[in-house]
Parts: C-alpha cells; sequence; structure tokens
C-alpha cells in the first residue's frame, strides 16, 4: 500500500515524497481513512511508529478549505511537553508547505505577546500544552468554540504527569460537536474511561499489544554495584558503535553530574531536563539533532519529544520506576524500521522495577556481563546482610562493668566487702552540702555587691514562688 491509496490530497502526496515517504507505518494506513471520513479515533501504538503524520496528514486536507478567525483557532492539539508540541509543529511545516494554513505554538518558556501576536493573526492549528493553553484562555486571548476537530496525543503521559484535570476543563470548554482524535502509546483503564468520555463511536485501531516493546530494539539488562553504574556505562560506550544516544536519568539532579562526569573521561555530551529555560533546551536539541552532540543526558520530559530517525542507542543510566516509561524511552531508537540497541544498568535494588517491565512487556530481557566492572549480588538476603553488619560499640556502663569483671576476684572481695558504715558516711556528707547550697539560696541578695560602699549595699528579699 502507498500514500497514494489512502485518499489523500496532491499537495499533501507531493510533499510526503520530497521528505522521502513512500509506504505508510500500519498506524498512518489504518487511521488516515477514518480520520478523511470524519470519524473519531482511538489510536494506540507505540512510540516511533508514526502516531504524529497519521494525523497531520489528514489534517492538512480537512482544514484547506477555509479560514481561522482571529482568536478563534478551527483545530486544536493537546500535547504533554514542549518536545512533543515543537514535534508536532514540524510535522505540520513539512507536510503543509504546499499549503497556506496558518499555526500557533503555545508552549512555556515563550513570551506571551509573541504567542498573542499568532493568535490574534488566526490560526488553522492550535497545539498547546494544557497549562499554556489555559493561561491565555483566562486572559481573553483565545477563544476555543470555533474548534473543528481536537487532537490529544500521547494521553497516557498526560496522565503521568498530571494534567487530566486541565485537559478536563479544556474539552469542556470546545463545542460538543467536533472530531476528536486520541492517542496513546499506551491504554490502561484510566485512559479507556477518558476516551469513553470524550469520544463518540470512535473506531479504535491497535497496531501493536497495549505497551509492547518494539521489536527491532535489541534489549539488555546489566546488573551492577551501585557505585560502579558510571564506569559500566562508560564500558558500555567505549564497546559499542555508539552513533548518537539517549541517556535517561530518574532525577533532575543526576542528569548533571553524569554530564559532568561523561564530559570530565572525554565523552561528548549534553544535559536537557524540565528545569533548562526553553531556549537553552531549543538549542541544546538543535545541536543533538546536527551531530554537534553525541550524548544526551536527559529525563523523561526527552522521551515523548524526541523525534531522530537515526537514533543508534538508548542507555536507562536507571531502571524507570514506571514500566510503561521504559517502552517509552526505548522506542526513542529503532524507529522507521531501523534497528535500534537498548541497556539498562540496574542494581539488585531494582528487581521489582525489572519484574514490572518483564511482565509488561511479555518477555524476558537478556542479561548482559560488562568486564571490568564489579556486578551487584542479586541473591542478597536479609541474613547475609546482617552478617556483615559492623558490632554496636558498647556503652560505658557496660564497659566499666567489663573492666570491674576482669580485674581478678580478689577485687570482686573487696569491692563486695565494703563497710555499710563508709556507704553511710558518704551519703550523710552529700546531705550535709545539700543543706549548706540551699541555705546560701536563702540568704538575701545583695543589690551591688561587697565592693562598693556600705551604704550604697541594699539587701532585696527574694520574691515568693
Amino acid at each position: 500500500m502507498s500514500f497514494k491509496d489512502l485518499g489523500l490530497g496532491a499537495d499533501v502526496l507531493r510533499a510526503v515524497e520530497d521528505a522521502g515517504y513512500s509506504e505508510p507505518t500500519p498506524i498512518q494506513a489504518q487511521a488516515i481513512p477514518y480520520v478523511l471520513m470524519g470519524r473519531d479515533i482511538l489510536g494506540g501504538a507505540q512510540t516511533g511508529t508514526g502516531k504524529t503524520a497519521s494525523f497531520t496528514l489528514p489534517m492538512i486536507d480537512i482544514l484547506a478549505e477555509g479560514r481561522a478567525k482571529a482568536r478563534m483557532p478551527r483545530s486544536l492539539i493537546l500535547c504533554p511537553t514542549r518536545e512533543l508540541a515543537a514535534q508536532v509543529a514540524a510535522n505540520f511545516e513539512t507536510y503543509g508547505k504546499y499549503h497556506k494554513l496558518t499555526k500557533a505554538l503555545l508552549i512555556g518558556g515563550v513570551s506571551f505577546s509573541d504567542q498573542e501576536t499568532l493568535i490574534d493573526r488566526g490560526a488553522d492549528v492550535l497545539i498547546a500544552t494544557p497549562g499554556r493553553l489555559l493561561d491565555h484562555f483566562e486572559r481573553g486571548k483565545v477563544l476555543l468554540n470555533d474548534i473543528k476537530i481536537l487532537v490529544i496525543d500521547e494521553a497516557d503521559r498526560m496522565l503521568d504527569m498530571g494534567f487530566i484535570p486541565d485537559v478536563v476543563r479544556i474539552v469542556e470548554l470546545l463545542p460538543r460537536i467536533r472530531q476528536t482524535l486520541f492517542f496513546s502509546a499506551t491504554i490502561p483503564p484510566e485512559i479507556r474511561r477518558l476516551a469513553d468520555r470524550f469520544l463518540i463511536n470512535p473506531k479504535e485501531i491497535y497496531v501493536s499489544p497495549p505497551a509492547s516493546a518494539a521489536v527491532n530494539v535489541i534489549q539488555h539488562i546489566s546488573v551492577v554495584d551501585a557505585k560502579s553504574k558510571r564506569a559500566a556505562l562508560r564500558a558500555l560506550l567505549s564497546q559499542e558503535t555508539v552513533r548518537n544516544a539517549l541517556i535517561f536519568c530518574n532525577r533532575k539532579r543526576d542528569i548533571g553530574v553524569l554530564t559532568r562526569s561523561l564530559l570530565r573521561h572525554e565523552f561528548d555530551a549534553a544535559e536537557l531536563h524540565g528545569d533548562m529555560h526553553q531556549e537553552q533546551r531549543t538549542r541544546t536539541l538543535a545541536r543533538f539533532k546536527s551531530g554537534d552532540v553525541k550524548l544526551l543526558v536527559a529525563s523523561d520530559v526527552a522521551a515523548r519529544g524526541l523525534d531522530i530517525l537515526e537514533l543508534s542507542h538508548v542507555f536507562n543510566f536507571d531502571v524507570p520506576m514506571n514500566a510503561e516509561d521504559y517502552v517509552h524511552r526505548i522506542g526513542r531508537t529503532g524507529r522507521a524500521g531501523r534497528t535500534g540497541r537498548a541497556f539498562t544498568l540496574a542494581t539488585s535494588d531494582d528487581r521489582k522495577f525489572i519484574d514490572a517491565i518483564e511482565r509488561l512487556i511479555g518477555t524476558t530481557i537478556p542479561r548482559l556481563e560488562i568486564g571490568g566492572v564489579t556486578t551487584d549480588a542479586t541473591d542478597r538476603t536479609p541474613s547475609s546482610v546482617k552478617e556483615t553488619r559492623q558490632p554496636r560499640a558498647k556503652s560505658r556502663k557496660a564497659t566499666k562493668k567489663g573492666n570491674e569483671d576482669s580485674s581478678g576476684d580478689g577485687k570482686k572481695a573487696s569491692v563486695s566487702a565494703e563497710p555499710k558504715s563508709r556507704k553511710s558516711e558518704k551519703k550523710v556528707a552529700c546531705d550535709a552540702n545539700d543543706a549548706e547550697r540551699a541555705d546560701k539560696i536563702r540568704k538575701p541578695v545583695l543589690a551591688f555587691g561587697d565592693d562598693v560602699p556600705a551604704f550604697f549595699k541594699q539587701e532585696i528579699p527574694l520574691r515568693a514562688r
């Protein structure tokens, strides 16, 4: 099957041919005809299967007729991250170059005034993250009552990032008569209930089992000691023929530490995470895509927004706590029919996360030994941990008692034979000292001290307590 068989217009087909594509992917072949028919779509497919083009191509044909009014966009595409929104906007530029469609990209980290200018001119396609769209709406800068097509992309990621309340609020602002395209890499029960709420008699399209890993990605897991993870990563980077690679960390603070470590060992690396300014993130992505940077250390914010066809490797420096994130991470490689390689570094503490991943994808990930790197003991038991603990330090009382016991029977006898009268004498002396101190306290306090003339002295009685 070719793109010509899907019912797309001549201008769109010419743009697709210019981009170097001749045959549609399975999700494109199944979704595009139904989108052109005006049906609601519930699509489930892995990352890297061409979901974005499956709705951008028919939308360009549908929106070719008509024109948007000021502040009233004709279509809306909601994305969970800035990078994914920018990727969708790039698709419209690539495939819509023979059309005169206008678009506006509303994402954080960019000036409001620049975005307002685009909206005021009229946008046929509005691509936005939920938070920034609501900001513009509350300012009265955008109206949503003329939306003809709504696209919710990466809905499961919206759920993970807590955007679903914002998405629900946005959908309630739209016309009830519209076409809704709902795409998600995985379809958990929460997403299914959301789809039932938003869609009307949708065409369900699944091109792969839910949350399955791409078959053309070769996967490996290496169980190493936690302190040896950086050395293990460097060993893998040296052993593999890495053209370019994404390295994922679970925590933002680890991204900078790992990036600096790689740079110290003369690896070409850069970092990408959500705390960076949008201009800096865009500049870093551009350098990575152009090949100026070979290794990109990133958080999961980049897992859904990068579309690099020739990405050779993905390295999970940390095992993702969410099993579905593993599918999205390794889905960055092996795209468009190419073969990719994915390596995960784990410790014995990550066993439950690895088990969850293997249950989700329905297969056991092969283990890989890395030469020269300390392997973590996966069979560690609580008893063995207990045996390796250092004995607790003895208390002073126990130490003193032990010294007395080790001094011999003669000393014990002398201690035990101490006359009772001596003990009573000590007690009497203590009582006398206490009485003397109490008597001093009861004496009146002098106002100025003994070193002043007597006529200045004045006794101050104690206050009753």
